[in-house]
């Protein structure tokens, strides 16, 4: 297929290079308001495109897109607040939209293993959840979508949580409430993700952590989600994928 890719920084190239890998073809590369003028006609002509913009630019984006007729695969995060509109609007326009805060297999997987382990801690109120992420210094959004994801996760299974809150890196300067999980967000170097997630008592902790080696997971999940569009309507997650 022919794919396009909006936002062609670090991510962006970690795409074409898997794409080209699996016998697609990058139709074109949008990264400013001078590409979505000149190049328009390219993107007309591709089979989907694959957004990893920023936070500001990415509903716009997407809008863009469907108006085009053009599937969109996105992975850029810190805009959830709009999400149920987006998909609200997918629908309505019988457009096609795959959503995802991070599209590693290996993270996925422990999105379901966190998923689980709540609904095992719902019985044992004495261990306390605290969730960590540590990104390189360019990322924009705190705390990640993946952290959130992972928030969220926890406060469907668990009766005691009900909210999240983001944390000083430091541990201190900012009130936790009772029934909030904390998330501290460390921006430091070029660490492409660590997620932790980490249930502590008196006795014993417990933790799960995904540490990214590179953006290459990411990017075939990118790649795998593309193809996992094609001839499909609607909204779709990372869930349907791997289901």
């Amino acid at each position: 297929m022919k794919i396009a890719l909006l936002g062609y920084g670090k991510m962006g190239k970690a795409i074409e290079a898997v794409a080209e890998q699996r016998g697609h073809e990058i139709g074109v590369a949008i990264d400013d308001e001078d590409d979505w003028m000149n190049k328009l006609d390219d993107l007309r002509d591709c089979d989907i495109a694959v957004e990893f913009s920023t936070p500001a630019t990415v509903v716009g984006n997407i809008m863009r897109c469907f108006d085009l007729d053009i599937p969109v695969v996105v992975g850029t995060t810190g805009w959830y607040e709009q999400l149920e509109s987006v998909v609200h609007d997918c629908q309505q326009r019988g457009q096609s939209l795959f959503v995802a805060s991070n599209f590693s297999i290996g993270m996925n997987m422990m999105f379901e293993l966190n998923r689980r382990l709540a609904q095992l801690m719902n019985h044992y109120d004495e261990y306390q959840v605290e969730i960590t992420e540590t990104h390189h210094i360019h990322k924009l959004d705190a705390p990640s979508g993946t952290a959130i994801t992972l928030a969220e996760d926890i406060i469907e299974e668990l009766d005691r949580k009900d909210e999240w809150q983001l944390k000083n890196a430091d541990g201190k300067g900012r009130h936790i409430k009772k029934h909030a999980i904390p998330i501290t967000s460390i921006r430091e170097g070029e660490v492409p993700g660590i997620h932790e997630v980490v249930y502590d008592s008196d006795i014993d902790t417990i933790t799960l952590r995904h540490s990214a080696k590179s953006r290459k997971g990411l990017a075939l999940g990118a790649v795998l989600a593309c193809e996992f569009m094609e001839g499909r309507k609607g909204y779709h997650t990372m869930r349907d994928l791997l289901a």
